[in-house]
Formats: C-alpha cells, structure tokens, sequence
C-alpha cells in the first residue's frame, strides 16, 4: 500500500479546519471542501490568522515564516468535493448527524479512487455503520482529534473487525508525522463514544451525581478536580 500523500477533508467547520492546517503543516497535500463558501472563507482566515493559525505560530516562534509559506501552499480550500475525494487518505468532518456522515460516505465510495482510506472524524458514532455504506470496508476508519486540532496531540484510532491492517498503520504513521500520539481502540457500535468521550461523560454523570447529594457545590467539585487531576 503506497504512502499516505494527499489529503481530502470534507467539511470545514472548527475540525475541519484545523485538523487542514496541521496535515498541511506535516507536510500533506491537503483539499478541504464544504458546500457553504462561507466556511471555506472563515477557515482559510483562521487558518491563517486564529490564535493557533499560520501567523500566529510565526509570532510566537513554534514556525518559520518559510514552512508557513509552504504550509499555505499546500493547502486547497475547495468547493469541489470530487476534488477532496480524489486524494489517498479523506478525513469526514461534517456535523454529528449519522444520517449525514452515511450519505456523505456513500457519495465517498462512488467519487474516490480504490486505494483511497476513508476515515471519520465523528465522536462516538460507530465506524461500523460507515463502513457498511460502502464498498470498501476494509478501508473505513475512525481518526477522533480535539481541539484546537493542531495543538492537542490526541489521536484516537478506531478500527472495526473488517479495517485492514495496513490502512490502520498508514493512518497512524499520519497521525505520528502530524505530532500526534495515535492510539489505537476498538470500535463498539452498541455504545455511543470510544475511549475518550466515554470516560468523560461517565465523570460529568459521577460530578453530577456529587452535586445532587450535596456533597458538594458545582464550584467546589471544579475546585477539587483541576487541584488533584488538572482537569
């Protein structure tokens, strides 16, 4: 399987967006598609302008103004979504609704190139419901990211039983290149989340729980947790 080179990402809200600067920053050729032209403008801006945009970075000493430069050149901010899909690896950021995340993947499947990976972005809704509106299973996987996507090093890697090995360590390797620390975990479609949003909602219904007993006030349980866990 050859080395993951282009990148399509379709949608270009907040993840979209950041998650199209820092593959572009790792050196990918990145396409990133919407169909409103208002948020391809917005994230070409913050891209470039955010806190944690092009500019920003070259402020602050994290980039030199030359790879900035090439990080802008690398990037496609398209209306065309054949044109994202015609990439090695596609990444789906479109908003958390399934019925949307499935039609985009089927219209994924017919427009993209065999060899193409197709990943989701999605935070808990199962890769394999995606990976059945296709005809390449093998090839679908999660990529979870947080943001702001070009800080946070998370990378949760969801594969279901069908997702071939070599897709798994291409989109890892990416995920490394990236400056990330990629994890891998399993997909279970009878539960909503994976590993990251499951324990933190099972903490927000404990912190919940603490607070209805009145053990202790909203303010003394964030008070607790950021003094013995930063969170």
């Amino acid at each position: 399987m050859s080395e993951i080179k282009t990148v399509g990402v379709i949608g270009a809200g907040v993840m979209g967006g950041g998650i199209a600067q820092s593959l572009a920053q790792a050196g990918y050729r990145v396409i990133c598609t919407d169909i409103a032209s208002e948020a391809l403008e917005t994230a070409r801006n913050d891209a470039e302008q955010d806190r944690f945009g092009l500019a920003g970075a070259v402020a602050r000493e994290k980039l030199g103004a030359d790879e900035a430069d090439a990080a802008r050149e690398r990037i496609t901010w398209s209306d065309s979504f054949e044109q994202a899909a015609d990439s090695d690896l596609v990444i789906e950021c479109v908003p958390e609704k399934l019925d949307v995340k499935l039609a985009v993947f089927r219209s994924l499947d017919e427009a993209a190139p065999d060899h193409t990976i197709l990943a989701s972005n999605t935070s808990g809704f199962p890769i394999a419901a995606m990976a059945g509106a296709t005809r390449r299973p093998s090839r679908v996987i999660g990529w979870h990211w947080a943001s702001p996507a070009f800080v946070m090093k998370f990378a949760e890697i969801v594969v279901t039983e069908t997702t071939d090995e070599a897709v798994r360590d291409r989109v890892m390797a990416c995920a490394t290149k990236c400056g990330k620390n990629p994890v891998v975990v399993r997909d279970n479609p009878l539960e909503w989340g994976f590993v990251a949003n499951r324990i933190y909602f099972a903490m927000l219904r404990e912190a919940s729980r603490v607070v209805d007993e009145g053990v202790a006030t909203h303010a003394e349980v964030n008070d607790l947790m950021v003094d013995c866990f930063r969170w």
